[in-house]
């Protein structure tokens, strides 16, 4: 299937998405977030996320679909960037705000963003999942193997211009959900 790679990203996403609403929960409790949680959480959303996982989409995939007819100006592809761009915004906004968190122990924009890039993110994925990536295993059928050569690629590339792993990722993927529980 060529979307599979990217389905992966998204049960990790979803798993960081979880540990999100953990750390909203705790926050409107009145419970002191570690900076060490705030600081994997904003290296996952802006790093795996927008570099790594939306680095596969548009380097790849939406080029991919485009080959197939798909208009790009339009339609999914169109909206899936800017839903990307949204994505980025409201990650950097969640950094911004945690600065001031760990700062001043303000957590009241540090909750905002938190919830609006779950709620934003958990719509997004199910688009995708629903929509776009089934169009996408539809109309890539046949190049099923070049497309997934070419996402790994994407990703290989991707992460050793940060100078991390696939690896290094999921083992955040694991801190979070544990330090969570």
């Amino acid at each position: 299937m060529s979307t599979s790679s990217l389905r992966n990203d998204h049960n990790l996403i979803e798993k960081v998405l979880s540990s999100m609403k953990a750390t909203v929960s705790l926050l409107k409790d009145g419970k002191v977030i570690p900076e060490s949680i705030l600081l994997q959480t904003i290296d996952f959303t802006k790093n795996f996320v927008d570099v790594c996982h939306h680095g596969k989409e548009e380097e790849t995939l939406f080029p991919a679909l485009a080959q197939t007819g798909m208009p790009t100006k339009m339609g999914p592809i169109a909206r899936m960037l800017l839903e990307h761009q949204i994505t980025k915004e409201i990650a950097s906004k969640i950094e911004e705000s945690s600065k001031i968190y760990i700062t001043n122990g303000n957590s009241e924009e540090l909750i905002h963003n938190i919830e609006q890039y779950i709620q934003h993110v958990t719509d997004h994925l199910y688009k995708e999942n629903n929509r776009l990536f089934m169009m996408a295993d539809a109309r890539l059928q046949s190049y099923s193997d070049q497309i997934d050569k070419s996402l790994t690629e994407t990703e290989k590339n991707k992460l050793n211009e940060l100078g991390k792993t696939r690896e290094y990722y999921e083992n955040i993927v694991e801190q979070l959900s544990k330090d969570q529980n």
